[in-house]
């Protein structure tokens, strides 16, 4: 059975200094346009200097793997994937796993560390004369070099929910046996036969002093070999009052490390940390339509306290991003702009037009 500990601040600024050699650089930009491209935008030259067409349709996520040679894109129109060499800027690989007769649903996914599979959840139909036929969804493998599915077993009913469902973000651990799905629940699969082996319940962890803890997606900025890093939400078992903070998930013996950071504000898009591991930003929206409003949060992980506070225009949907050196925060999504604000006063510095319409694949950042 997992062990579960709440670590200080300190311990969380030891394990992040490693981030702190890490080269401060203009980088490479990939997101998801429409109907059916990634952009490939330069920052350090503002513009987007290229334009990779996707055969298979519109994007909906994409996956950096580790060494960070390959983007994993998932699109929606042709339920396909395409692989794209971050080098180049080409696709080495794509496939639609529709046919004729048969179609699949499914939202993002992770890939092996030796790339030749792909893991998601996904949905079957499948037409008959007069209607299509929906299969119980799954835990499916996809076989990224035969360019079809190649095993399914069906969610047992209690991982329908608490498996995190379609948005539920995945990892393989590092030795390939083992697929994490981060839900409400910790689903552990073994890869060989898709069985699942165990389960975590995050409701009441064993000696957090917490209740109801839930993930949020994996946090790009960081990336830890052997870990999944993520923003989670929880309350503490006697007044129930809600707090957000930093979770490490150890992929080989399945420990939890919890800082709780502060109070949890109505909803959070994600957290971004600089390449020294010392200050994180993330974006707060409280409020809804004609009272909806969004801030930037600056936190001092040192402390665990948020040092500084910006409020800026909402937008009806956005996504939330850095820079790789950290010096610059991002809104971007459902539009043709991303709006650039300087990471130490928090104010608009500039918008860099992108002439696309993005969609919510997210951002990919590469040196």
């Amino acid at each position: 059975m997992p062990t579960f500990r709440t670590v200080l601040a300190a311990g969380l600024a030891a394990g992040l200094s490693v981030l702190a050699t890490l080269p401060a650089s203009a980088s490479t930009l990939f997101m998801g346009s429409y109907p059916d491209e990634l952009l490939v935008f330069d920052e350090g030259k503002a513009a987007v200097t290229g334009k990779i067409k996707l055969d298979t349709g519109l994007p909906t996520s994409m996956l950096l793997s580790d060494d960070g040679k390959r983007i994993y894109v998932t699109t929606i129109t042709t339920s396909g994937i395409e692989v794209i060499d971050t080098a180049t800027r080409k696709v080495v690989n794509k496939f639609s796993l529709n046919d004729g007769v048969t179609r699949y649903r499914f939202w993002g996914g992770t890939a092996d560390p030796t790339g030749r599979y792909f893991y998601t959840m996904l949905t079957r139909f499948d037409k008959g004369m007069d209607r299509y036929t929906v299969g119980k969804p799954s835990w499916g493998v996809i076989d990224l070099k035969l360019q079809k599915v190649v095993r399914t077993v069906e969610l047992d009913k209690e991982d329908e929910r608490g498996g995190g469902g379609w948005r539920a973000a995945y990892k393989i651990s590092p030795d390939g046996k083992f697929l994490y799905a981060f839900g409400e629940k910790v689903v552990i699969l073994d890869t060989a036969t898709l069985k699942v082996v165990d389960r975590i319940d995050l409701a009441k962890p064993e000696g957090t002093g917490l209740e109801n803890v839930g993930f949020g997606g994996a946090i790009d900025t960081i990336r830890t070999p052997g870990q999944f890093v993520s923003l989670f939400n929880a309350a503490d078992p006697y007044i129930h009052n809600k707090m957000f903070g930093l979770a490490r998930f150890d992929l080989n013996s399945r420990q939890f490390d919890f800082t709780p950071i502060g109070p949890a504000p109505e909803s959070m898009a994600g957290l971004q940390m600089t390449p020294d591991g010392k200050q994180a930003y993330t974006v707060v929206t409280n409020g809804k339509l004609g009272n909806k409003r969004c801030e930037f949060w600056h936190m001092d992980m040192a402390t665990n306290s948020v040092v500084d506070k910006a409020e800026f225009p909402c937008r009806s949907r956005f996504r939330f991003g850095m820079s790789m050196d950290g010096t610059k925060l991002y809104i971007y999504g459902a539009s043709y702009d991303i709006e650039v604000y300087d990471a130490k006063t928090l104010k608009l510095e500039t918008t860099w037009d992108l002439g696309n319409d993005t969609t919510g694949a997210g951002m990919v950042a590469v040196e």
